[in-house]
């Protein structure tokens, strides 16, 4: 393609305009322009410090494994489990499930991916994951019987286990080396090594500032489209470098300048400034969204009070809220389902008011009911990410109102995912309560939602224990038609609000910024490198 330029280049200079011969060799050399290969420099929505994709609930974590890790199955666009890594066929009872790897699955260190592997990371996935405890719950046995085949056989059919094992998010179900897998879920793995489309480089990696991936020449891509999660991985450029720049506006400007090719989640009030830069295109991710969500510590004072818990609720409203934290109306929604508003379990019952204007009178009351002490309720907040800063901010300028006193502790998302896994008294390095948003999808089934994982010690963050949460949980696993399972996720909609199992605020869209010389992104829930290209 070189000479080929030199003889354009030639053409052009000797005749002074391009002749039909010039032009005819420049549409040739113009494929050159997308050739594979080349460097993108991302700004993902925080820094990235911990890569445990199972033992830390982090989006940031979740992204790098998707980088270096594969999975048996994943969901496409229309939310339907595909083969991955594995294709599989169901006995006729529901009850086994048998999974066959494909050929030609390599983990980075050059060694063949195993049906043994797969079946380690499959539990020590199960141990942590909300959904994966359900279906662990029901099952019998999970074996390798041969080098490519997994044999999972329940105990009672569990038709959801299709849908809960290809989720994308959360904590999907990754597949690492034995070795890996086989690490105490207490205790972060040490060795990154996967057999996915980017291999990790751990020479560069700079916690909280840079994490660099390069292409894994012996990946082999599946033969079909991409499309959300499943599909071809294929890697069309030689590296990815996450930079993290904790400014909005610095980077925003390195956007603007050419600096940096992709801003994950740009501040919104910063995008009028790229308004008519035709290097840069700012667009939507998805449009699914985010519920933005407060949970609190229920294994310490004063929040294992039920009505502190429910003066909580009171004293917020989603509108205040989400006006504060994106201005625009076009990025927030107000949306007191759970399961999220345009999901089929929506439902708004107990939600009047988080949707309306609160009720800060009735906020005031219950504190006083409650007993509450003023003793400092601790709250951790993002710096780095500017949606839980900005949400954080407008919380506790509501419950100060109420009659809260609370005390903000600042830090990084990565220490904040953290130290929010800490079961400590509040004042000995614990907290009462933080701020998340989750996905819809994450969220949208009471099978594999993670805040309502109430099993106590054993479930998600804040540790509530409710067994009739549970029963109420296991009761949609087993619903015999939608029609039941929307019954019951009803009855949990209320079961939730009336007991504060967690405070709903609202749902909201992310934009996207990227250069123009970036192409097949592919849209979807999760941020993802493969299938794109970026012009020279």
């Amino acid at each position: 393609m070189r000479f080929v330029r030199f003889l354009v280049g030639t053409v052009i200079a000797s005749r002074g305009r391009a002749s039909l011969l010039g032009m005819l060799l420049l549409a040739l050399a113009l494929p050159d322009a997308y050739a594979k290969g080349g460097t993108v420099k991302a700004v993902l929505h925080s820094g990235l410090r911990n890569l445990d994709p199972v033992m830390v609930i982090s989006h940031i974590t979740r992204n790098h494994a998707y980088m270096i890790y594969d999975v048996l199955i994943a969901q496409d666009e229309h939310f339907q489990p595909q083969p991955q890594m594995a294709s599989w066929t169901i006995s006729p009872d529901g009850k086994v499930y048998t999974f066959t790897l494909r050929d030609g699955l390599k983990f980075h260190d050059g060694a063949a991916v195993t049906a043994a592997d797969a079946v380690a990371s499959l539990q020590r996935w199960g141990s942590k994951d909300s959904g994966g405890q359900m279906v662990f719950a029901a099952t019998e046995s999970l074996t390798a019987t041969d080098s490519r085949t997994i044999v999972w056989t329940l105990k009672t059919p569990f038709p959801a286990l299709l849908n809960v094992v290809s989720k994308m998010s959360t904590i999907p179900a990754f597949i690492m080396p034995q070795r890996t897998a086989s690490t105490p879920i207490d205790k972060a793995i040490t060795e990154h090594i996967g057999s996915g489309p980017f291999k990790f480089v751990a020479a560069e990696f700079q916690p909280g500032v840079k994490s660099v991936y390069e292409r894994f020449a012996d990946y082999v891509p599946r033969q079909e489209p991409p499309s959300w999660l499943a599909g071809g991985k294929v890697v069309k450029v030689d590296r990815v470098e996450w930079i993290t720049m904790p400014d909005p506006q610095t980077a925003v400007n390195a956007l603007a300048g050419g600096e940096i090719d992709y801003i994950e989640m740009p501040q919104t009030d910063l995008l009028p400034i790229l308004d008519g830069n035709r290097d840069v295109v700012v667009e939507r991710r998805d449009a699914v969204g985010y519920e933005l969500l407060l949970r609190m510590n229920f294994k310490h004072p004063p929040f294992d009070n039920l009505k502190m818990r429910q003066a909580v609720l009171k004293a917020l409203n989603q509108r205040d809220i989400l006006k504060i934290m994106f201005g625009d109306e076009k990025y927030y929604r107000v949306c007191g389902a759970i399961f999220g508003c345009d999901s089929p379990l929506a439902s708004t019952a107990g939600s009047e008011s988080l949707t309306g204007s609160g009720d800060l009178a009735a906020a005031r009351k219950l504190i006083a009911e409650a007993g509450y002490d003023g003793t400092p309720i601790i709250v951790v907040k993002a710096t780095d990410v500017y949606d839980n800063a900005t949400a954080v901010d407008a919380v506790t300028q509501l419950l100060r109102k109420a009659g809260l006193k609370i005390e903000v502790q600042e830090m990084d998302w990565q220490t904040r995912a953290i130290r929010v896994t800490n079961k400590k008294r509040p004042a000995e390095g614990g907290w009462n309560f933080f701020l998340s948003s989750f996905h819809i999808l994450d969220i949208n089934s009471p099978i594999y939602s993670s805040p309502l994982n109430a099993r106590g010690e054993q479930g998600w963050l804040g540790w509530p224990d409710d067994p009739v949460l549970e029963g109420m949980r296991a009761e949609f696993a087993a619903a015999p038609t939608q029609e039941a399972q929307k019954a019951v996720a009803a009855r949990i909609q209320a079961h939730v609000l009336e007991n504060v199992i967690y405070v709903p605020l609202g749902n909201w869209l992310n934009a996207q910024a990227r250069s123009a010389k970036l192409t097949g992104m592919i849209p979807g829930p999760v941020t993802v490198f493969w299938n794109l290209e970026k012009a020279r």
